[in-house]
């Protein structure tokens, strides 16, 4: 993929994994509008990526901050609106916003899983409700949505944040298969733990945690490829992939031993 004929929109900006994104294929090439609440964030980051580009002799910059809330559909049609009118179609959708939260079943709090589900699942659905409609149109484009490895089974504490990302995954799911005939690509990534904001501070040692930067160039690489799902690392991949098909009275005695939200 050239990313410098891409526009890209990318949800959750600010820190992260989207961060990662913005300043690896801002240094591919590519025109970036980067969405996240917090706009001074978003300037750090414009301000970085502005710099970069200067010093490589590019004289406008390739980068624009669209401060807006995932939850709010309007909010999201405002943003990728001013994106198209600035670099003009957008060519991929990343939507990479997501929370995470730490809910013990046994002291359920209902509004911290609207909360998980307003954000990971009613989000990215208003992220691609606000470019999908000139994808479709043009029949050419492609959405990515940042899932988890947590979406194939439950996990302990982790009530809400596995439901979102399961959810999230069967819907990027449907996606795919009907917008095949409409030339809109659809990639799912299932990453495992990496070492962003979302995992810091546990004290519950982490499987094959892995460093942001390769983390996104695998990110980056499975959207080049226009791979339908991706899921790393291989090691923690397969053990979840196992567990699928595990009898339900072993995999809740596993799984009840292993709280990775400590």
């Amino acid at each position: 993929m050239n990313w410098s004929d891409k526009v890209v929109l990318i949800t959750g900006a600010s820190s992260g994994i989207g961060r990662g994104l913005a300043m690896e294929l801002a240094r591919r090439g590519a025109k970036l509008g980067l969405v996240a609440r917090r706009k001074n964030l978003l300037d750090e980051i414009v301000a970085d990526i502005d710099a970069v580009d200067d010093r490589n002799g590019n004289r406008s910059s390739s980068v624009l901050a669209l401060p807006a809330d995932v939850q709010d559909a309007q909010s999201m049609r405002a943003a990728a609106e001013n994106l198209r009118g600035h670099f003009g179609t957008i060519d991929v959708l990343i939507a990479n916003a997501g929370i995470g939260a730490t809910n013990d079943g046994a002291e359920l709090d209902a509004s911290q899983v609207t909360n998980v589900i307003n954000v990971n699942l009613i989000g990215a659905s208003n992220s691609v409700a606000a470019v999908l409609p000139e994808m479709v149109a043009r029949r050419n484009g492609q959405l990515a949505v940042i899932s988890s490895l947590a979406a194939y089974r439950g996990l302990p504490k982790s009530a809400a944040y596995c439901a979102s990302k399961a959810a999230v995954s069967a819907f990027f799911e449907s996606l795919r298969v009907d917008l095949k005939p409409h030339g809109v690509d659809v990639t799912i990534i299932h990453p495992g733990f990496i070492k962003t904001p979302l995992t810091a501070g546990r004290q519950a040692k982490l499987p094959w945690l892995q460093e942001l930067e390769p983390a996104v160039k695998k990110i980056v690489s499975a959207i080049e490829r226009r791979r339908k799902s991706y899921a790393f690392p291989w090691q923690l991949a397969t053990i979840v992939r196992v567990s699928m098909i595990m009898p339900n009275f072993i995999y809740d005695w596993v799984a009840s031993r292993n709280s990775f939200r400590e």
